[in-house]
């Protein structure tokens, strides 16, 4: 036997992947008579000026920054390089 059957990939248990469309869009259906009173929510929260909900809607209104990582290379790493 090659084992090819226990390297994983599609999911036979109805697991994998996302939902289907029609539960999304029942779940929308659902939360929207809440819209209003989210929003309400979140202008309260701005109006007190607390950080998440400040944060919340600049992270919707315009996007999430971008996350940058420093690397710091100033240790004693070695470097391998490979020569054929």
């Amino acid at each position: 036997m090659d084992g090819r059957r226990n390297n994983g990939g599609h999911s036979t248990k109805g697991f994998a992947g996302r939902k289907p469309k029609a539960e999304e869009i029942e779940l929308i259906e659902r939360l929207s008579p809440l819209d209003d009173l989210a929003f309400e929510a979140l202008k309260d929260g701005i109006k007190q000026k607390d950080f998440r909900y400040v944060k919340l809607f600049h992270e919707y209104r315009y996007g999430k920054p971008k996350e940058t990582k420093d690397i710091n290379l100033d240790q004693d790493v070695p470097f391998i390089i490979e020569m054929d």
